[in-house]
C-alpha cells in the first residue's frame, strides 16, 4: 500500500508529464501550418522524452499516448476528430506510437539503471564508512555508538536503540535525534544481531516513515550483521586479553614459586643449621665458631629480608602503588651510605665512588635510591672478577638530567639479552650458578622510571655497565644551591 506521500509524489510527476505534453501542444499548434507533418511528428517525442528521463516509465508511456492522441486530433486531417482517411498519416502514427513506445520504454531502463547504479553506490559508501569505523573499536559502548551514528544518518532515524544481550553485564545503549523529537512507544523496526554463535542483541528503530524500498531493507540488515560481527570481536578479544592475563599471571606465579623456594631453601637450611649448633652445646660458648654461626644467622637473615622486600617493592610497582617521596638529596650522600654497608660483601673487590662535588641536588626518595644502588651494585659483584674495580660515576647532562653509571669489569652480555635483564625472573646466567631472585634489576627499572627517569645497560671495551638518568627539575623548580659547609673555628 502507498503512503500518502508517495501517492502525492506520483500525482505531481504524471500531472508535469501531462503539462509538458499540453505546452507542446499549444506551441506546434501555433506552428502548424508552416511545419510538416513528419517534422511536427519528431518534435512531440521530445517531450515524451524528457516526461521519462525526470519522472520515469509510468509518466514517459502516459506522455507518448497523449502525444499519440493529440498528434492525431490536432494535427491529422480531418482536424480536431480521431478518424484519418489517408494511408500515409495512418502509418505515420503508427510509427509515431510505436517510436514513442520504444523511446520511453528504452529511457526508463536507462533511469532504473542509473538509479540502481546511484543506490549501490551510496550502499557501498555506507558499508565502506561503518566498516572503517568499526574497525579501531575495542568496546561494546564504542561499537554501538559508532553504529547509531551511522544508522540515523542513513535511514533517517527519529531513535535507535541498541540493546547487547550477550556477555556479562548486559547493556542498552540509545541515540536519539536532538530537537526534543518523540518516537513512538514500540519501535517501527526490531533486528535482531545474529552471529554463529547465537544472538548477540537486537536494533530497535524509530523512523518518522516506513521503510519501502528493497534496499533500504538489504542494507538495514547488513548494518545489523556488521554490528554484530563488531561486537562478536569485541567480545573475542577481551576474552583473549582475559586468557592471556590469566596465562601471564599463572606463568609469573609458577616462576616467583620456583624462584622463591629456590632462594628461600639455602638461607633458611644455614638459619636451621647454625641455631642447631648453637642450641645443641656443640660449640662453646667463647669460641670462633660462636662468632661465625652467629655472622651467619645475621647475613641469611638480610638475605631473607632482601628478597622480602624485593618480592614488596616487585607487588608495589606492579600494582601502581610505587609514589617516591622525593627530597632534595645529594646523590654522593646515597652512593657512600650504601659503598659503607656492603664493605664486608665487596671484600674482594674495589669501590669506587666518582662523583663531582659540585653535582646539584637532585630530587629522589632516599630510601629508593639506595635500593636502586644496592641493586646495581649487588648485581656487579655477582658476576665481576675478585679483584677488580666497581665504580659509581655521576655527572650532569645537557637535557637538565644527572646521568648516574655503575660499571664493573665483568664479562660482556650478548647484545640480545640487553635489553631484556631488566625483566622479572630474567637471569642470563643459569640459576645453578648464580644466586638471586632475577628481581633487583626489574625492581631498579620501576623505582627510576617512577621518578620519571631512564634506565639501560651497555657493553664497554673494559667491562659492563648500568646506566640511568634522573631529572634535576621538580615540579619545574631547579635544584637548589649546594649547602655550603663552614670552616672550623
Amino acid at each position: 500500500m502507498q503512503s500518502p506521500s508517495r501517492l502525492l509524489q506520483l500525482f505531481g510527476q504524471y500531472s508535469l508529464a501531462l503539462l509538458t505534453i499540453a505546452v507542446t501542444t499549444a506551441l506546434l499548434n501555433f506552428l502548424r501550418d508552416v511545419l510538416d507533418t513528419p517534422l511536427i511528428a519528431l518534435l512531440f517525442l521530445i517531450p515524451v522524452g524528457l516526461s521519462t528521463a525526470y519522472w520515469g516509465l509510468g509518466p514517459g508511456i502516459m506522455a507518448a499516448l497523449c502525444a499519440f492522441l493529440t498528434f492525431n486530433f490536432f494535427f491529422i486531417q480531418p482536424y480536431y476528430t480521431f478518424t484519418v482517411h489517408r494511408t500515409g498519416d495512418l502509418l505515420v502514427l503508427t510509427v509515431f506510437f510505436i517510436v514513442a513506445a520504444v523511446i520511453s520504454q528504452l529511457l526508463g531502463q536507462a533511469r532504473r539503471g542509473l538509479a540502481a547504479a546511484n543506490a549501490r553506490e551510496r550502499e557501498a559508501s555506507l558499508l565502506y564508512e561503518l566498516s572503517t569505523a568499526l574497525a579501531g573499536q575495542q568496546d561494546a559502548a564504542a561499537v554501538a555508538q559508532v553504529l547509531s551514528g551511522q544508522a540515523l544518518q542513513a535511514f533517517r532515524l527519529e531513535r535507535i536503540e541498541l540493546a547487547v544481550t550477550a556477555g556479562s553485564p548486559a547493556a542498552a545503549f540509545e541515540v536519539v535525534l536532538p530537537e526534543g523529537t518523540r518516537a513512538p512507544r514500540k519501535p517501527e523496526r526490531t533486528i535482531a544481531l545474529q552471529t554463529a554463535r547465537g544472538p548477540l542483541g537486537e536494533i530497535r528503530l524509530w523512523r518518522m516513515q516506513p521503510l519501502t524500498q528493497p534496499e533500504e531493507e538489504r542494507l538495514l540488515r547488513t548494518f545489523a550483521s556488521q554490528g554484530a560481527m563488531a561486537l562478536e570481536r569485541v567480545a573475542l578479544a577481551q576474552a583473549e586479553t582475559r586468557a592471556k592475563v590469566l596465562e601471564e599471571s599463572d606463568q609469573l606465579k609458577s616462576a616467583l614459586l620456583s624462584s622463591v623456594s629456590h632462594e628461600l631453601r639455602t638461607p633458611l637450611a644455614t638459619i636451621k643449621a647454625a641455631v642447631s649448633s648453637l642450641r645443641g652445646g656443640e660449640v662453646a660458648w667463647k669460641s670462633a665458631a660462636r662468632e661465625e654461626l652467629l655472622a651467619a644467622v645475621d647475613d641469611e637473615t638480610d638475605h631473607l629480608n632482601r628478597l622480602v622486600g624485593n618480592l614488596l617493592d616487585m607487588s608495589r610497582i606492579e600494582s601502581g602503588a610505587l609514589r617516591p617521596e622525593r627530597q632534595w638529596n645529594l646523590l654522593s650522600e646515597i652512593a657512600g651510605g650504601v659503598l659503607a654497608r656492603m664493605r664486608q660483601a665487596a671484600q674482594s673487590h674495589r669501590l669506587v665512588i666518582d662523583i663531582a662535588e659540585d653535582l646539584p641536588l637532585v630530587p629522589v626518595d632516599y630510601v629508593q635510591m639506595e635500593q636502586v644502588f644496592g641493586n646495581l651494585i649487588s648485581n656487579s659483584l655477582k658476576y665481576a672478577p675478585p679483584q677488580t674495580t666497581i665504580r659509581i660515576s655521576a655527572r650532569k647532562a645537557e637535557d637538565s638530567n644527572v646521568l648516574v653509571q655503575v660499571s664493573n669489569q665483568g664479562p660482556p652480555v650478548p647484545r640480545e639479552h640487553l635489553d631484556r635483564i631488566f625483566d622479572k625472573f630474567y637471569r642470563v646466567t643459569a640459576a645453578d650458578r648464580v644466586t638471586g631472585t632475577g628481581l633487583g634489576l626489574s625492581i631498579c627499572k620501576g623505582i627510576i622510571e617512577a621518578h620519571g627517569g631512564r634506565i639501560w645497560a651497555e657493553n664497554r671495551p673494559d667491562g659492563f655497565a648500568f646506566n640511568f638518568t634522573l631529572p634535576l627539575l621538580w615540579e619545574g623548580a631547579a635544584p637548589p644551591d649546594l649547602p655550603v659547609e663552614s670552616d672550623p673555628l
